[in-house]
């Protein structure tokens, strides 16, 4: 099975879930009220955000590498990733002593290079995006040798993958819909073996992001669609739908702030589906979070886009007359409106105003946008020509 491209069996699966017996987390699932009320279902999220390194990668990794021959293990290991795969190579490599090698693009989140390197491997960046690195792996294992392990077009790890949908089966077995993440589709592959096997009636959606173009769900950006599992996907999915950086925005912010979960843009595409009604089927839905190792820096973007949208943070220009005690009645008024100031930015040089007056920007948090609507309200009936920055 490791040297033939094809598809892993429920009893591939079955056994690589033995392999991975106190290895790998059984990632808990959770009702989510907040969730099931938005989108008129009940909604179970499944938490691989959770899992060991961050992402469910960690169940195909390791059992590809435990089914290494001894000479695969002295040779080495070689891996391409966005980075999620190559963490997961890099530990389960580590646990057995082995060396990796990790490809990964210039463009993936700091986050998962280093923790690669934390791991042990020798990690390499390398061209713009995942195919770039997946080039330069091939080309390396041609050169100097080792054992490739890919992230998706190998039957072991997808076997590895699959045993995501065992777990979801004993947790909740009544489930209508489950909505899996794709990129390569190796975890999509997976579970949906698992599933059609022992729940056959259950709709399988697939959910993709950034077609053509940049996204921030980077863990599942693949320009170009893998020849093993798409045509396999094409049978056993019910649908393929996509999401927009947007849509994954908003259900980032929202799985952090109403369900406690750290999620990165790939591993909320299955949220953001549900949210824009795009879903489809009846039932309890299951958005596979498959996983959470969202680069800082892009979280703090995404949450401050987020709130921005959802009117919780608002950002108005106003004009005020440049003398003592004007900037304080503006902001009393600010305060009798119950919204709280982070900045206030005084503009005079270089703007096309009155000697006599200054230009004030203030950044604000509010409570949702019927909040900003009134507040903007009460500042126009002060007097104040206001310009709604956000």
């Amino acid at each position: 099975m490791a040297t033939q491209k094809t598809a892993p069996t429920l009893a591939d699966i079955q056994e690589a879930r033995e392999r991975l017996r106190g290895i790998a987390e059984e990632t808990p699932i959770y009702l989510s009220e907040t969730f099931s009320r938005r989108c008129g279902r009940e909604v179970r999220l499944k938490a691989e955000n959770l899992q060991r390194t961050g992402a469910f990668k960690i169940r195909g990794a390791v059992n590809r590498l435990a089914m290494l021959t001894p000479d695969e293990r002295a040779a080495g290991v070689v891996a391409a990733s966005a980075g999620n795969h190559g963490q997961a190579v890099a530990w389960a490599a580590r646990e057995l002593g082995v060396r990796a090698r990790i490809f990964v693009p210039v463009t993936a989140p700091m986050a998962k290079i280093e923790a690669c390197r934390n791991y042990g491997a020798e990690t390499e960046m390398v061209g713009a995006d995942f195919e770039d690195a997946l080039s330069a792996a091939r080309a390396h294992v041609e050169e100097t040798g080792g054992t490739f392990i890919h992230p998706y077009e190998d039957p072991l790890v997808v076997a590895g993958q699959g045993t995501i949908g065992l777990e979801l089966l004993e947790q909740e077995p009544d489930i209508g819909t489950v909505l899996i993440p794709v990129g390569g589709g190796g975890l999509a592959l997976g579970v949906a073996i698992t599933l059609r096997a022992l729940l056959p009636g259950v709709r399988l959606v697939g959910v993709r992001a950034g077609i053509g173009g940049y996204t921030i769900a980077d863990g599942i950006a693949v320009k170009v669609p893998s020849d093993f599992t798409m045509p396999l996907l094409e049978e056993l999915l019910d649908d393929m739908v996509s999401v927009t950086d947007e849509e994954i925005s908003e259900a980032i912010v929202l799985l952090l702030e109403r369900a406690k979960l750290v999620v990165e843009g790939a591993g909320a595409v299955g949220v953001a589906a549900l949210l824009a009604g795009k879903a489809g089927g009846t039932g309890t839905a299951v958005p596979i979070l498959s996983g959470g190792n969202i680069d800082p820096t892009m979280l703090i973007s995404v949450m401050r886009h987020g709130l921005t949208v959802a009117g919780r943070y608002l950002v108005v220009r106003t004009q005020l007359a440049d003398r003592p005690g004007e900037l304080i009645k503006l902001l009393s008024l600010v305060a009798e409106e119950r919204g709280n100031v982070i900045s206030v930015e005084h503009h005079r040089e270089g703007m096309d105003i009155p000697v006599s007056e200054t230009e004030v920007e203030l950044t604000l948090i509010t409570r949702d946008e019927e909040h900003c609507r009134q507040l903007l309200g009460a500042m126009a009936e002060r007097g104040y020509t206001i310009e709604r920055l956000s």
